[in-house]
């Protein structure tokens, strides 16, 4: 297998490109449907922005990727997508290798939910929505306006179908961009492989409500149909309550990773987020965090 298949790359300094062309990726012996990234390093305009960070994710889970502003999260979830190559490392999707070149095929088994979702026309609701139906547009369902249907239905947009997405409120959109990449892998795949949702901070423009019924929407998916689930988030509660694992960055390096009641302990946040947390659990037994600023004093740009 060539290198660039596994879209391992050089680096441009002399040293790490020989380490680069030493190193043979390939992915770890596990079960076939997972999401596996090794060694992910990204670099811009001279600044790292990912340092060899390592990601397994099976399929049936929920991921949580947490972290302050500018620690990469983004940045490697699109690396995960296969939207943005990596200068260094590896990932695959389901043992296949994730590459640019494949993205008509990955089209059909993962679907991906970024930041900002700009629509260039007036689309009613029903039009963003069907256009997760795109990449099966050659091989259509036999109930293609039912599966369009269901998603609107499922995440509670079904009433605005015909509303222009312009006339929405930023929390109704962000539910329709949501049904559009559920409608995208509703169906099972045909080779049998798992399916994947990867959610670029889906409940950043959510009230409490329906950031709760999101996220309970796609966990359930990855319990009963074995979606693998992978998002950012910015909320540790949310994190604690639905997610199976979560890795922690700070500065482009992975810093702690593993089941998040196990994660997100005081000490972690003081270090990662300079804030003061303590534990409680809700009525429910799930472990939740009370936090706090880490110092009564204001930095100065906001002494004002």
């Amino acid at each position: 297998m060539r290198t660039t298949d596994l879209w391992t790359t050089r680096a441009s300094k002399p040293g790490l490109q020989a380490a680069s062309r030493a190193r043979a990726w390939a992915p770890s012996a596990s079960g076939p449907d997972c999401l596996q990234a090794q060694g992910v390093s990204v670099h811009a305009a001279g600044a790292s922005l990912l340092q060899a960070v390592d990601l397994h994710l099976d399929a049936g889970e929920v991921g949580v990727l947490l972290g302050p502003n500018g620690a990469g999260k983004s940045t490697l979830l699109s690396v995960l997508a296969g939207l943005q190559a990596p200068h260094a490392g590896a990932v695959w999707l389901n043992q296949q290798p994730v590459s640019a070149a494949q993205l008509h095929r990955l089209a059909r088994q993962r679907a991906v939910l970024p930041q900002e979702c700009a629509v260039a026309f007036d689309f009613r609701v029903q039009d963003v929505v069907e256009l997760g139906r795109y990449p099966h547009r050659q091989q259509p369902a036999s109930h293609e306006a039912a599966i369009v249907q269901s998603a609107m239905q499922l995440v509670g947009v079904a009433s605005l179908a015909r509303r222009s997405l312009a006339s929405l409120s930023g929390g109704e959109r962000a539910r329709v961009q949501l049904a559009r990449v559920l409608a995208q892998i509703w169906q099972p795949s045909a080779d049998g492989r798992a399916r994947w949702l990867l959610l670029d901070e889906p409940t950043a423009a959510l009230d409490l409500r329906h950031q709760h019924e999101v996220l309970l929407t796609v966990r359930r998916w990855a319990r009963e149909q074995g979606v693998g689930v992978l998002a950012v988030l910015h909320d540790l509660n949310l994190a604690l309550r639905y997610a199976d694992q979560v890795w922690v960055l700070d500065g482009g390096s992975l810093v702690a990773s593993g089941p998040p009641a196990h994660v997100l302990c005081p000490a972690l946040l003081q270090r990662v987020w300079q804030v003061q947390a303590s534990p409680v659990h809700a009525a429910d037994g799930v472990l939740q965090l009370l936090i706090a600023g880490g110092d009564d004093t204001l930095p100065a740009a906001f002494d004002q």
